[in-house]
């Protein structure tokens, strides 16, 4: 077969080679993917912690559980619990007695803002992972 004939073939190939990756089963900070698709309806008495700005509590799902915290009227910051520094420990963080900081108080002593994960005291680098939300007045939806 001539070359001319097979320099397209070889196109195709080295395309399709290219475009293929090994899917990863961690997010950037190496915390464990985990799929997230939770709502809640905020009037619920068992969310009442989220009624005012500045409120917050934790919810069952993520990688070890997730921080929710109500930084408006109509806007939500969704936090995982699992610390990134050394993800492979599985650190979970909990909210401090000032309310406004996460603290991995078990391995690293690493602190995070809960208002949107940023790194406050390290040595972790990296800030907590961070999950979408809407908000339509009643319903919040936290997703990845």
């Amino acid at each position: 077969m001539p070359v001319h004939r097979l320099l397209p073939l070889l196109g195709i190939f080295t395309l399709m080679f290219a475009s293929c990756k090994k899917e990863s089963n961690t997010t950037a900070g190496g915390v464990p993917f985990n799929q997230v698709d939770i709502q809640i309806n905020i009037n619920n008495p068992a969310y009442n912690d989220l009624a005012v700005p500045g409120g917050w509590l934790y919810l069952t799902g993520g990688s070890l559980g997730i921080i929710v915290y109500r930084n408006t009227i109509d806007t939500f910051t969704a936090l995982d619990r699992h610390c990134p520094y050394q993800p492979q420990d599985l650190c979970q963080v909990a909210v401090d007695s000032t309310e406004i900081t996460a603290r991995d108080a078990d391995c690293c002593g690493s602190a995070f803002l809960i208002i949107d994960g940023s790194v406050t005291q390290g040595p972790s680098a990296l800030g907590l992972q961070q999950y979408n939300t809407t908000f339509n007045g009643t319903t919040l939806r936290i997703f990845n």
